[in-house]
């Protein structure tokens, strides 16, 4: 006779407070979530419990008769990454938050303890697979694996995400447009506890600044002209999920001030509602523009850069991870020709050549373009790199060493000072390129890949220059 089957057990949780009273109505709460509570009121007791279970939440408050619970949170990411840990913080001391979440927190719920507040927390916490190990290949359909490249800057870039995706905390990701901000931030949300919920994305400087409160909050029915019915916002939408504000630098500023209210009382008015709505969202961000000078400069109100740039991310530029090229370039064409419902065209060497040594202003995103359009024009041989058109000029890189040597070398007086001005100055750049790039032909032995590359253009730019030049 079959025994019956064992029930599985509940998920144990550890509470840490130093108040009776708020221990046991977390204990009460989690009860009746079924789950199993161990309580502790020290760090010490906390850390000779957490030797003896493994914990699938843990919840601790900031002040602690023998210490911080920062200290905790330190402790437990670095010795138990697979505790997810709570901070209760007293109400409205918002850089505590920030500081459990910078530590590794995986989020905070404020004094008084919002009940509901408190089981959506546990709810995402319980929802988080098992870290991955470092080195280990996400799995083939994870968003993880389409973040191309074995570039070290990407397999940093990936192994931070993985560790940020199991947080709660606000992320801005800076970067040059183009580099595939967006596809990071949707990887931090397919990677996290809120993967099965809504990921809403909004372009920031896409929204008319008098429709931004109601786009972002709501409104009610006649709560202005034109407001004919009840109108859900952005925030309402991704419930659950993540809103990821992308380019947040064009935020008004008057925005910028609800906005913060908005992410520090995790609720939202709409626009002509007397009362405010709960949002349970994780909030991303990005933009291209330096976030921090515009703060500098009074454009972006500090405490909104504070509270939204817990962790930051930096998505390197095309242009640094070079070595990334033929995977990216083998991905893009397979996913143009399987749309098209046309074979993979093949890259002849002298098109694979001319990518390589292009600049791309335009990232990750300008690739994708030139490789749609040469798809599109090129022949059935395959792509060339005729067929890339690839731009000529581009404005001019800083000056390499040797340009700058070659520059200083020059003196000024040797110029006819007969001749007009026009003239004279189109001849000084001339001699200027001219010591340049033979300089760096010399420097490559006369390699014109390696030396277009040095130079910081285009292996046609500088065969232009070089007969222009007369420079054989």
């Amino acid at each position: 006779m079959n025994s019956p089957a064992r029930s599985p057990q509940p998920a144990r949780v550890l509470i840490v407070d130093d108040e009776r009273d708020i221990r046991d109505l977390l204990v009460l709460t989690l009860g009746r979530m079924d789950l199993h509570c161990d309580t502790a009121s020290s760090l010490q007791d906390a850390r000779a419990l957490l030797k003896r279970h493994q914990y699938a939440l843990c919840l601790t408050d900031m002040r602690l008769p023998d210490g911080s619970g920062i200290e905790l949170v330190q402790e437990i990411a670095q010795l138990y990454p697979h505790t997810p840990v709570a901070m209760i913080t007293a109400f409205g001391n918002q850089e505590a938050a920030v500081d459990a979440l910078k530590a590794g927190a995986f989020d905070f719920v404020s004094k008084p303890v919002d009940l509901a507040v408190l089981r959506g927390l546990v709810q995402h916490a319980l929802k988080l697979a098992p870290p991955r190990l470092p080195g280990d290949t996400p799995p083939g359909g994870s968003a993880a694996a389409r973040l191309l490249g074995q570039s070290a800057a990407m397999q940093a870039l990936r192994a931070t995400l993985a560790k940020v995706a199991r947080s709660q905390a606000p992320v801005y990701i800076t970067g040059e447009s183009g580099s595939g901000k967006e596809l990071v931030a949707r990887t931090i949300h397919a990677e996290g506890a809120r993967a099965a919920g809504p990921f809403v994305p909004v372009n920031c400087g896409a929204i008319p600044a008098e429709l931004m409160e109601s786009e972002f909050f709501g409104h009610k029915k006649g709560s202005f002209t034109g407001a004919h019915a009840d109108k859900t916002g952005l925030f309402q939408a991704a419930q659950g999920g993540t809103l990821f504000l992308d380019e947040i630098a064009e935020l008004p500023m008057a925005m910028q001030v609800k906005l913060l209210r908005a992410i520090q009382e995790k609720s939202v008015r709409p626009v002509g509602a007397n009362a405010e709505v709960p949002v349970d969202v994780r909030i991303l961000s990005a933009t291209h523009k330096n976030l921090a000078a515009l703060v500098e400069d009074g454009r972006f109100r500090h405490d909104l850069y504070y509270r939204i740039n817990v962790i930051e991310l930096r998505v390197p530029p095309l242009r640094e991870r070079r070595e990334d090229l033929p995977v990216l370039i083998d991905a893009i064409l397979g996913r143009l020709a399987a749309a098209q419902g046309r074979p993979r065209p093949q890259l002849h060497p002298d098109a694979m050549e001319a990518l390589a040594h292009y600049a791309f202003p335009g990232n990750v995103r300008e690739l994708e373009n030139i490789l749609e359009r040469a798809f599109a024009l090129a022949d059935d041989d395959g792509i060339r790199a005729s067929d890339l058109h690839l731009p000529e000029h581009r404005p001019a890189p800083p000056l390499p060493a040797q340009a700058a040597a070659a520059a200083a070398s020059l003196d000024p007086s040797k110029i006819d000072p007969r001749e007009s001005a026009a003239s004279a100055l189109p001849s000084f750049i001339e001699e200027i390129e001219r010591k340049a790039i033979e300089q760096a032909l010399q420097d490559n032995r006369y390699n014109k890949t390696k030396t277009a590359a040095q130079l910081g253009i285009t292996f046609r730019a500088l065969r232009y220059k070089l007969k222009k030049l007369g420079i054989d």
